[in-house]
């Protein structure tokens, strides 16, 4: 039996939220709380096994709070949030950096013919974080936070390697967004080939996390429109309800083709079109995740000559996608976020362009 703290400061959400959690035979609704500092206080006495956290709430707001139960007594959390509201997105994305596990929306009241889509999306993600084993985020001194950037040296290209890389895919899940914000935040900005990536990500968030991530970020991040060519040092967003896929001469298209392993976008389409378009000239990633999504297209890629990445075990929040790419022999190397980063910059070829400039 799950057992769910709820926190939402509304009434009548969090009586809708204990129907559809509690309508489930495996979920058991240990509590509720009408505020960020009720729901900290209730997360140490409950310990439940998931905490379902507003964002904007009276007393502690849900980015507070959130920080407080990571540092305190962690546990999954998952924001339920609001997405048309930019205040509360924004607020979305820093409790995920502190700590939160994924974000879906609110769903909507009983009657309205997306409820029941809503309701199975809030109690399916509620199960799968109940599986993830979360650890403890101190507070770092001078700071409300983990500084998630990583700015690790670059190191130079081997001696005669020239992998010729013109493109890097980028496939992430449950724990993504956090490494995301990193890689963009330690990658230099003269990066030279352009960067695309799918992150599995609730509808209706994705233009706050292209936002949050542009905050940081030392290359610019959008989402790409239909027909647009893709261009160095430059980072692409799939956005939600569509499939991303690059078309020949290096531009974007979307497809609304069925979605891969119930995604829309997956990164099964993105590294399907990596593999037809540019082969072995593409520099893959998984990242951490739930599920299979993108694990045979790496393969394929793998087998083409491409370099293929998978984040390792220690540093991911699932040990899904970049675990079953290591399984079945997709993956070129395994490394942890700070040394992804570091292996970009040396096969691009960075520092050994710039030698050869001075």
């Amino acid at each position: 039996m799950i057992r769910v703290l709820i926190v939402e400061d509304s009434p009548v959400l969090r009586e809708l939220l204990a129907h559809i959690l509690g309508s489930d035979p495996g979920i058991q609704v240990a509590g509720t709380a009408e505020n960020g500092e009720v729901g900290v206080e209730m997360a140490s006495k409950l310990a439940p096994d998931v905490i379902t956290m507003d964002i904007h709430m009276p007393v502690l707001d849900g980015y507070e709070a959130t920080r407080r139960i990571m540092r305190d007594h962690p546990a999954p959390v998952v924001i339920v949030s609001a997405s048309f509201d930019m205040k509360e997105v924004e607020g979305s994305f820093r409790a995920i950096e502190a700590g939160a596990l994924t974000i879906v929306r609110k769903p909507i009241g009983i009657g309205h013919p997306d409820h029941e889509r809503m309701a199975r999306d809030l109690v399916r993600t509620v199960k799968l974080m109940s599986e993830v084993k979360v650890v403890r985020r101190w507070r770092r001194a001078g700071g409300d936070g983990e500084d998630s950037r990583v700015r690790p040296p670059p190191e130079p290209m081997r001696s005669g390697e020239s992998p010729g890389i013109e493109v890097v895919v980028i496939g992430a899940s449950t724990g993504g967004p956090v490494v995301m914000h990193s890689l963009l935040a330690g990658i230099p900005g003269d990066f030279p080939v352009p960067i695309l990536f799918v992150q599995h990500m609730a509808d209706g968030f994705t233009r706050g996390f292209v936002d949050w991530l542009n905050r940081t970020s030392n290359l610019p991040v959008r989402i790409a429109e239909e027909n647009e060519s893709i261009h160095p040092g430059s980072v692409y967003a799939a956005p939600s309800g569509s499939q991303m896929i690059l078309r020949t001469g290096g531009r974007i298209g979307y497809t609304k083709d069925a979605g891969e392993f119930g995604m829309r976008p997956s990164v099964s389409h993105l590294f399907h079109s990596a593999a037809k378009v540019y082969g072995s000239r593409t520099l893959a990633i998984l990242l951490t995740g739930m599920g299979r999504d993108g694990v045979a297209e790496m393969k394929m890629l793998k087998d083409m000559g491409a370099v293929t990445i998978a984040q390792d075990r220690e540093s991911s929040v699932v040990y899904g996608m970049p675990g079953e790419a290591v399984r079945i022999g997709a993956v070129s190397h395994v490394l942890s976020p700070e040394r992804i980063v570091q292996e970009m910059v040396r096969l691009t070829g960075i520092r050994d362009r710039k030698r050869q400039d001075a």
